[in-house]
């Protein structure tokens, strides 16, 4: 088992300031590590252009996924970023 600290972290998006072209509500994100940003209050977000960008922690709502689903989810958005 993969320890939690290197597992993918995931978040759902519960607010997008009205800008559905780069986060959609009640979607679950990918976030990257970034421990400046989370200092002040931002986190690292694969949002829908595909590339990772800093928006506001409160945001979002962090969830604990199986392992299989995780590893699904991290597999998948590896697919995608590739195309």
């Amino acid at each position: 088992m993969t320890p939690k600290t290197h597992r993918a972290r995931f978040a759902i998006c519960i607010e997008n300031g009205g800008d559905d072209v780069s986060l959609e509500l009640c979607k679950v994100y990918r976030l990257l590590a970034d421990t400046r940003a989370e200092k002040v209050g931002l986190i690292r977000v694969i949002d829908e252009s595909g590339e990772d960008y800093l928006y506001p922690r409160e945001d979002f709502v962090p969830i604990d996924l199986p392992v299989a689903a995780s590893r699904a989810l991290a597999r998948i958005d590896r697919l995608q970023r590739k195309r």
